[in-house]
């Protein structure tokens, strides 16, 4: 099972047999091999699923109790820590570079609008390019960042302009509270991720993203809110769907990297880590500021 973070979509983490799934057991002669599931390709949550690191030579090795060989060059927490640090820094400066130099009063608001959308297809981009990469790239991954704190930086500036600089604050404090809750609940065990959780959130991300581009083509082509999806007590509910759904994104991006250190995972993907984490950040702080608006009259 593929994760719904497209940085993590072709890459499965999985508990197998033996020493964290390094090792699968062996087939016995004639029959099928033990403790496999022929329904679980691919899916990490599914018990039997192989492991995409079981190749790697810094890995435990279990060969008739020989000594194991000291792990080194794998990626940890502490690693995924930093590389987080350093891209949700980057869009943190980013963004209160555009909130300075782009001002969003009636002189200059079309101009740091288009900076901001042109920022934003940007970041698309290269979020695109890295996703589809068999290897994290540094570069690609910064570069995303960067231009996707200029979007949140000039939208962030627009919403203060129209309503105060108090709910941008409000939406990042929410962020930050969600990001905490998540993480307590997920260590304490209160959320488990296995395949009927991530059935669930697949299921329902993709008709809330149908029913957020149905929305926005009716926007464009018929004016308006189109069908009021964003604004009122519809927007509202969907504000709340939009902040929970991404609550639950973290809980699988948690569980990818949870799993990537007790595999051994290379040290690089703790990049692919941090990238997966940043945007499912953004994505909660976008819903919460866009339902902090609508609560506080802007619709």
């Amino acid at each position: 099972m593929r994760s719904s973070n497209p940085v993590f979509s072709r890459r499965g983490f999985s508990r197998d047999a033996g020493y964290a799934g390094f090792n699968a057991q062996q087939p016995q002669a004639g029959g099928p091999a033990v403790g496999t599931n022929p329904y679980a390709t691919g899916t990490p949550y599914a018990e039997g699923s192989t492991n995409p690191y079981a190749t790697n030579p810094y890995a435990p090795q279990d060969t008739l109790g020989a000594p194991q060989p000291v792990r080194a060059n794998v990626m940890t927490i502490d690693d995924v820590v930093s590389r987080t640090a350093m891209t949700l820094g980057t869009v943190v400066l980013t963004a209160v570079l555009a909130w300075t130099l782009l001002p969003v009063d009636a002189a200059n608001l079309g101009k740091s609008y288009g900076i901001g959308i042109g920022a934003a297809l940007v970041a698309l981009v290269l979020s695109l390019v890295q996703s589809f990469k068999r290897k994290p790239s540094p570069a690609l991954i910064i570069g995303y960042a960067a231009f996707e704190g200029v979007f949140l930086g000039v939208i962030s500036a627009a919403v203060s302009a129209h309503i105060g600089g108090a709910v941008v604050t409000q939406a990042v404090l929410g962020t930050m509270a969600v990001f905490a809750g998540v993480l307590i609940a997920y260590k304490l065990g209160w959320i488990r991720v296995n395949r009927r959780f991530y059935g669930f959130v697949m299921a329902a991300a993709m008709g809330f993203m149908l029913l957020m581009v149905a929305n926005l083509l009716f926007s464009v082509f018929g004016g308006g809110d189109g069908l009021g999806f964003r604004s009122g007590g519809l927007g509202i509910l969907f504000g709340v769907v939009g902040v929970i759904l991404g609550a639950c994104f973290l809980a699988l991006d948690f569980k990818q990297v949870e799993d990537g250190v007790a595999y051994g995972a290379p040290r690089e993907e703790a990049w692919l880590a941090a990238f997966g984490l940043t945007m499912t950040l953004v994505w909660i702080y976008l819903e919460m500021l866009r339902l902090l608006s609508i609560l506080q009259g802007d619709d």
